[in-house]
């Protein structure tokens, strides 16, 4: 029996972790087995019970090694053991702050083993997501560089504040391993010594009632000895039960001790067989996978065996309720499978639909803005569908990461050729600065405010400039032109003093000459007509909302040419003389172009109607009715002469003004 528990223990050392089965039941089993084995022809049947035996059996004992896997590495490191206080999230789904912002919350907490799946999840999720965002940061900054030479630098403080909080859990984590190092030196060390006084107790010549107080001394001081390695635990936990177990069938000396103690612990594994049918039926599985974990460590480690005829029994009922769960288990682990493979195609979606995004021709920065905004959105539901399996994530991503880096692509093509035109667009206005500075200092108002409202309206027709220099030339241009219309501006006000002034001087002369006579002398009088004007022309312009005291002048004046009796030509030439001048004071070039426009004009009209007329007598005087042509025909001749002299005065008003722009 020794010998072959030996055999046991050598399997379970060469495959550290496989043989996590209740080693003191199993073992008894197999030794009662081998006493009764005799070699019996096998029926076809036989074979294939067996076959489904074999596979029961090894489903049963892959449930068994997920709880003894996870108990193993618990043993090690008891802080696991409050990491299911805290659930686990989908931490794909969280933005970049987010993630900070949980980082610094589970970093500050005591239990730092608890949570490092948990931080490292985080720091996997927010890695991923800001070498993405390094990427396209990169990608604008080299479509966008005018300098080869120029490095890209992006700093983050998210990035910094993330580095802080995971270099803080960094440190505990060392110090705690390095901790634990020790401790888990000096546990071993004292379970391994544990083991030997165990082989030191049987021994007939001692006092039962001692080594019985001396072995229920060991299995206390096992039970409190503390964590071991991992690679150690199945390997140390067998022989420890292994010795347990010779010490129990030595007790057959004192068969009424051991009952009692087989008694107490099958009590003891019933009450945790009770308990585990319960957790068959809660809803929460991993709460009961968690449980039962905790009751495989009792079942194991504080749990002495029972007797021969209950071992397989009750150790089998465990086994299939184990099982049991971790079916449910594994049924909530394809649920999760599925759930993945959902968002799996729910991702492939978004990234296709990037992809035709990164295709759709554009050809205006506000369409480009709605393009960015839906790849944006994208992003984010991407970022918020889920985890997909683990064997296509990095090829997932990989899609992602290169659909949107041929958008920006697509996208940085497009601003690379404004931003040609926006240079283009750069050294016009550059050019309509120098220009406005050269004439902010001019004093020739007249010419200089026409070119510098032109060159206004250029600049509003001109497009966009590169960002970095569209103040700075606003601000030259803008001053250049503040600087010129300021001084403009003082200058009409000066002008307005005195055109103020000239109003009223022409204001109380118009009531002088309301008041004049003529003396009847038509030279005299004539003179003194000349006299009134030059007078009314030396006080000046008046403002530009007062110039109806012109009109009120000009009444006055025909009143007097009518009652002066001169000739219609020398009334009408010595009227447009004093419109003219009127125009020529007000510096009012474009009156003066359109007036000069208009005389032309009516010049040809006149032409016109003189060389109709002159047919008209032609075809009168071919007439036969010679006393009706004599009357025609003078009539027309009349016409012709009174055009004739209306053509003369349009001449002379033209010669009037080119002699005008002469001067």
């Amino acid at each position: 029996m020794l010998e072959e528990k030996n055999d046991n223990l050598q399997e379970a050392d060469g495959k550290l972790g496989i043989d996590i089965s209740d080693s003191t039941e199993n073992n008894a089993a197999e030794v009662t087995e081998s006493e009764t084995v005799t070699e019996t022809p096998v029926s076809k049947t036989e074979t294939e019970a067996e076959e489904t035996a074999k596979t029961d059996e090894t489903d049963h004992q892959t449930a068994l090694d997920a709880i003894t896997n996870s108990n193993a590495e618990e043993s090690e490191d008891e802080t696991l053991k409050e990491r299911h206080d805290i659930p686990m999230k989908d931490y794909d789904t969280f933005a970049l702050d987010a993630l900070v912002d949980e980082l610094k919350k589970l970093v500050n907490t005591d239990k730092t083993m608890s949570v490092k799946d948990h931080i490292e999840e985080i720091k996997k999720s927010f890695l991923l997501k800001y070498n993405h965002l390094l990427d396209e940061k990169r990608e604008e900054f080299n479509a966008s560089k005018e300098d080869p030479n120029e490095e890209f630098e992006y700093h983050s403080p998210l990035k910094s504040k993330f580095d802080e909080y995971y270099n803080i859990f960094r440190e505990k984590r060392n110090a705690h391993f390095k901790h634990l190092q020790t401790n888990l030196k000096t546990n071993l060390e004292n379970r391994l010594a544990i083991v030997e006084e165990l082989k030191e107790l049987i021994n007939p010549q001692a006092n039962i009632k001692d080594t019985l107080k001396h072995f229920n001394d060991l299995r206390e001081r096992w039970k409190n000895a503390g964590a071991i390695p991992k690679d150690k635990y199945n390997h140390v936990w067998n022989n420890y039960h292994f010795h347990v177990e010779n010490f129990y069938d030595y007790l057959h000396l004192d068969r009424e001790a051991r009952d009692l103690d087989f008694k107490h612990n099958l009590e003891q594994k019933q009450k945790i067989i009770a308990r585990v049918e319960e957790l068959v039926n809660e809803a929460d599985v991993s709460k009961a996978f968690r449980e039962l974990q905790d009751l495989h460590r009792l079942w194991k480690e504080d749990i002495g065996p029972v007797s021969k005829e209950h071992r397989d029994s009750i150790w089998n009922k465990f086994s299939e309720l184990t099982k049991k769960i971790h079916d449910k288990r594994e049924l909530l682990f394809e649920n999760q499978r599925a759930n993945e493979q959902q968002n799996l195609e729910a991702k492939k979606e978004i990234i296709a639909k990037i992809e035709d995004l990164g295709t759709e021709k554009v050809n205006s920065h506000s369409q480009w803005l709605v393009q960015i905004q839906k790849v944006e959105t994208l992003r984010n539901e991407f970022f918020a569908a889920g985890k997909v399996p683990a064997e296509v994530n990095e090829e997932t991503w990989a899609a992602f990461k290169t659909a949107v880096r041929n958008f920006n692509a697509f996208k940085n093509s497009f601003y690379k050729d404004i931003k040609k035109d926006q240079n283009d667009n750069l050294n016009k206005k550059m050019a309509l600065v120098a220009k406005a500075k050269e004439l902010q200092e001019s004093t020739d108002f007249a010419s200089t405010t026409p070119i510098m409202k032109q060159i206004q309206e250029e600049w509003k027709q001109i497009g966009h400039v590169p960002k970095k220099y569209s103040d700075k030339i606003w601000k030259e241009f803008k001053d250049a032109c503040n600087h010129y219309f300021d001084k403009l501006k003082e200058h009409k006000s000066e002008e307005n003093a005195d055109e103020v002034a000239a109003f009223d001087n022409k204001k109380a002369y118009l009531d002088i000459l309301r008041a004049y006579q003529l003396t009847g002398d038509h030279k005299t009088d004539l003179d003194a007509i000349k006299k009134h004007i030059e007078i009314w022309k030396g006080y000046g312009k008046v403002p530009f909302s007062r110039r109806h005291i012109e009109g009120k002048f000009n009444k006055i004046l025909d009143a007097l040419f009518e009652k002066l009796s001169l000739s219609k030509k020398e009334s009408e030439m010595m009227r447009f003389s004093n419109r003219i001048d009127s125009l020529s004071d007000s510096n009012d070039t474009r009156k003066l172009d359109n007036e000069k426009i208009f005389i032309m004009r009516k010049i040809e009209e006149v032409q016109n109607e003189i060389f109709q007329l002159e047919n008209n007598i032609q075809f009168f005087a071919n007439t036969k009715n010679s006393k009706k042509e004599n009357s025609i025909v003078t009539e027309v001749r009349k016409n012709i002469a009174i055009h004739k002299e209306s053509l003369e005065v349009w001449k002379d008003k033209l010669k009037q003004l080119r002699n005008l722009n002469q001067e």
